[in-house]
């Protein structure tokens, strides 16, 4: 009667206890280097493709190629929380000089970049040019949700430096502000290059009117969601019960009716994250809201790494030397000189310039984009984009995980030390 099967192996337990494992290392093993925050990010990628390969048991992590929606789904939900919280954590708006850099980063390092990408792409890897379109849309935007090393310190802190405030904003925004490229690329690939036929419609629609709806639903949503934390009522305010879901609830409930009116979601959210910061700024609040929602993130980054990572052996398996030569050029030449030539003429010295221009992490977003696309039109050149995006992301969470906390640090002291 008793085959045993009462004692089996569940690969669904395995995996629990691997993905376990592979954080708590992620976290802890640099720290025998290193006494700064570990940048976790690569190693949980690394970690991933080494269990999922190795250990006997693993169930199948789903192919974003095939799957794209449940990519698209949980990227979505990482890239939302983690631009709330980027919101949340700039404590000093101040005048517009100090958004100067910012808006370089925005309207040149950007553009440049995505138009260098695709070039690459099509005249190296072969691409169509919707595919190639795609690709710089996708590769184009910074993460906020794996730069954390270079960011500004959480609410209250201080310590924000023009050069982390530079980056923070950047990643902040620009994930909404890349979506125009990606419908550019959907475009495209349904009716081909003839800006006669849907370009008026992409610039009034995708650049003009979802850009500020965006705006104007998260400026709305941070100061109506604000209001009910700190202000109604005002004898019982709900920030005095420590309540971070509810907050988190209003930043989805923000997201989901900027969507529904045809705006950009992601940059509702970071406006709102902006605004919120606003009302009641000195309030104890802000620094529990930003601890309950960076450990959402943290946790939700973590898993889709190390699913990342699972994956990503079949991913590259469609990786070629064009292909490695575009992350390479993205990540050592297009970037670096993009930032440092948009960035002249601003506060910011040669060196801080440097820091800025070299540390555009890709991560999160990249993904989210890439499946979102994946899931509305077939490319060409899907299986290529995945392995260069899959490589991109793995590269650039080593290189820059690693590097940027030591290089920002030395340049300006720790991120705890308040400027002066």
């Amino acid at each position: 009667m008793n085959d045993g099967s009462f004692f089996g192996l569940d690969g669904y337990h395995i995996a629990l206890g691997a993905v376990g494992a592979i954080v708590i290392l992620a976290n802890w093993l640099p720290r025998f280097i290193s006494r700064r925050e570990p940048a976790a990010s690569g190693l949980l990628i690394l970690f991933g493709m080494a269990v999922f390969a190795f250990l006997p048991g693993m169930p199948v992590v789903p192919d974003p190629r095939t799957h794209p929606h449940i990519w698209e789904v949980v990227a979505e939900l990482c890239v939302i929380v983690a631009l709330f919280a980027t919101g949340l954590r700039i404590d000093n708006l101040s005048s517009f000089p100090r958004w100067g850099p910012t808006v370089r980063l925005l309207a040149l390092t950007m553009p440049i970049t995505i138009f260098a990408v695709a070039f690459m792409g099509y005249a190296l890897a072969g691409m169509t040019i919707a595919g190639a379109i795609l690709l710089g849309a996708v590769m184009a935007p910074t993460d906020p949700v794996l730069a954390g090393d270079v960011q500004v310190g959480p609410p209250q802190e201080g310590g924000e430096h023009p050069v982390r405030f530079a980056l923070t904003t950047e990643a902040a925004l620009n994930d909404g502000l890349a979506f125009p490229f990606v419908y550019l690329g959907l475009l495209v690939a349904a009716d081909g290059l003839a800006p006669g036929a849907w370009g008026l419609e992409w610039l009034g629609r995708d650049v003009l009117w979802r850009i500020a709806v965006g705006t104007a639903m998260g400026a709305a949503g941070g100061w109506a969601l604000g209001q009910v934390l700190f202000n109604v009522p005002r004898s019982a305010a709900l920030a005095e019960t420590s309540s971070g879901v509810v907050a988190l609830a209003g930043v989805l409930l923000c997201y989901g009716t900027t969507e529904l009116v045809e705006g950009y979601g992601f940059i509702a959210v970071a406006v709102a994250g902006l605004v919120i910061r606003r009302v009641e700024g000195d309030h104890a609040f802000h620094r529990r809201l930003h601890d309950f929602v960076s450990a959402v993130e943290h946790a939700l980054t973590a898993l889709l790494l190390v699913a990342l990572g699972a994956v990503l052996p079949m991913l590259l398996g469609a990786l070629t030397w064009s292909g490695a030569a575009i992350v390479f050029g993205l990540l050592f030449v297009v970037r670096p000189l993009a930032g440092w030539l948009s960035l002249g003429r601003t506060p910011l010295g040669a060196r801080d310039r440097w820091v800025v221009a070299l540390y555009g992490i890709r991560g999160i977003g990249s993904i989210y984009y890439l499946a979102y696309a994946a899931a509305k039109v077939e490319f060409w050149n899907e299986e290529k984009i995945w392995a260069i995006v899959g490589f991109a992301i793995l590269l650039s969470a080593l290189l820059h995980g690693f590097t940027a906390g030591i290089a920002v640090e030395r340049l300006h002291g720790p991120k705890d030390r308040p400027d002066r």
